[in-house]
C-alpha cells in the first residue's frame, strides 16, 4: 500500500512501470531488515530499454518470489550511495521503494500513481 508523506521543498520522486530483468534477491541486513534488491527494465518510445537498480526494504516475502518478465510499478525515490569495495570508494545509484505493485493489480498500482501525482501537486502549489 502506498505510504502517505508530506514532502518538503524539495521532492526526489521517481516512477516507473517495467519488468523485473532478473529473479529478486533477498538479503538481511545488520539491522535485521530484510532487503530486496530488483533490477527493473524500462522502455522508451524508440524501443531502447534500461535497467534501474531498486532496493525494497520491508518488503512483503511473496514478492522475493516473482518471476523475471514479471510487471511492476516501483514508486520511490533516487539514491546514490558510497562505499568501500576493494580498497577503493565506489558509488551506486538506485532507487529506493516505497511502494512496488504488480501492474496486473490495476487499481492497487492506479492508487500509487496517483498518491505519487498528488505528492508532485502540493509541492507545486506549497
Amino acid at each position: 500500500m502506498p505510504r502517505s508523506t508530506t514532502p518538503g521543498t524539495g521532492t526526489n520522486l521517481s516512477v516507473l512501470i517495467g519488468s523485473l530483468s532478473r529473479l529478486p534477491e533477498l538479503r538481511t541486513l545488520p539491522s535485521g531488515d530484510s532487503l530486496l534488491a530488483i533490477d527493473v527494465t524500462v522502455r522508451a518510445a524508440d524501443g531502447r530499454a534500461e535497467s534501474v537498480p531498486v532496493t525494497w526494504i520491508g518488503a512483503p516475502p511473496a514478492a522475493a518470489g516473482w518471476p523475471a518478465g514479471h510487471e511492476v510499478l516501483v514508486v520511490g525515490r533516487v539514491r546514490r550511495r558510497f562505499f568501500r569495495a576493494g580498497g577503493a570508494t565506489q558509488s551506486r545509484t538506485e532507487v529506493v521503494a516505497a511502494t512496488v505493485v504488480p501492474t496486473r493489480r490495476t487499481a492497487t498500482a492506479r492508487k500509487a500513481l496517483v498518491s505519487a501525482l498528488e505528492s508532485l501537486s502540493a509541492v507545486a502549489v506549497g
